[in-house]
């Protein structure tokens, strides 16, 4: 099918509306040269004369009758394509943001999260998935709109921006037996330990370190989740190597001591990352935007 300018429908329409090729150049600021020009064009695509000239002006032919609604509809449609905006308004949309993230991620990002929603975007709900392994997919498919935390493995096809730097220190009750005011290696390694059992990066980081470094560690408790194992810690005499943003949020809220990790552990940092597909979405830019906020304020 051949193609056709899209500026030549505004030129039918205006002819059929104004019942004349003087009229419709002035509607459409051209040259009356012009618009012959494009009639010439209309009739050449369609086969047709489309307006013949009576005493009356230039009147369509039944063809032209015909094609009229078409072409407004057309017309109409392309209107509302370029004057598409996403219309999102934090503060009147009803929009369900999901976000996978860890439960270190969860503990200290939500409160302050939740406290921006209320006074900024009441309407607005959160959902949050765990790392799962098709989180590729998933940002992909905008079944979640961002994943938080530290994830080498999202690379290609995806945006990502650095929120903050994280460490590990380790966590002990207060009431802990044979820990006192510090925490050597000897102590460590004479300890029962609480470890994490999920596959994400940093535990994975953690683990390979111990190893490399011939760290002597007795497990006693896995559990997959950080938080979970912070408050078993607290009533118990294990001891816990943990991110330093967990033990952050924590102390004051339990009877919990920390102290450096006491090996050589590198660093790494915690990202937002999101698909390329929505990179300008206004509502994930707007999420990106306060998390970024939120997350980088300390």
């Amino acid at each position: 099918m051949d193609s056709i300018d899209v500026r030549l429908l505004a030129v039918f329409d205006q002819i059929y509306h104004t019942r004349s090729v003087s009229g419709a150049a002035e509607a459409l600021d051209l040259g009356q040269p012009a618009v012959s020009v494009a009639l010439a064009k209309l009739r050449h695509h369609f086969g047709n004369p489309l307006f013949v000239r009576t005493s009356s002006g230039m009147e369509p032919t039944p063809f032209s009758e015909g094609l009229v609604q078409p072409v407004r509809e057309a017309l109409g449609a392309l209107d509302t394509v370029l004057a598409y905006t996403s219309g999102f308004d934090p503060a009147t949309s009803q929009r369900r943001f999901r976000i996978c993230m860890t439960d270190i991620s969860q503990a200290v990002l939500l409160p302050r999260l939740w406290e921006r929603l209320r006074a900024e975007a009441p309407g607005i709900s959160i959902e949050t998935l765990p790392m799962l392994e098709d989180l590729p997919r998933l940002l992909e498919s905008g079944e979640a709109d961002l994943a938080i935390g530290f994830l080498p493995q999202l690379e290609a096809g995806f945006y990502q921006q650095t929120l903050f730097a994280q460490s590990f220190v380790c966590m002990v009750g207060c009431d802990h037996p044979r820990i006192g005011d510090s925490l050597d290696l000897a102590r460590y390694e004479a300890e029962d330990h609480a470890v994490i059992s999920s596959s994400g990066s940093a535990p994975m980081m953690l683990e390979r370190e111990i190893e490399r470094q011939g760290i002597k560690r007795r497990v006693a408790l896995k559990s997959p989740s950080f938080l979970a194992a912070a408050f078993v810690v607290e009533h118990t005499d294990l001891v816990l190597t943990t991110p330093r943003r967990l033990a952050d949020v924590l102390q004051g809220r339990g009877d919990f001591r920390v102290f450096p990790v006491p090996f050589p552990l590198p660093g790494y940092e915690v990202k937002q990352h999101w698909h390329v597909r929505f990179h300008h979405d206004d509502g994930n830019r707007w999420l990106r935007r306060l998390v970024a906020q939120l997350l980088s304020a300390d």
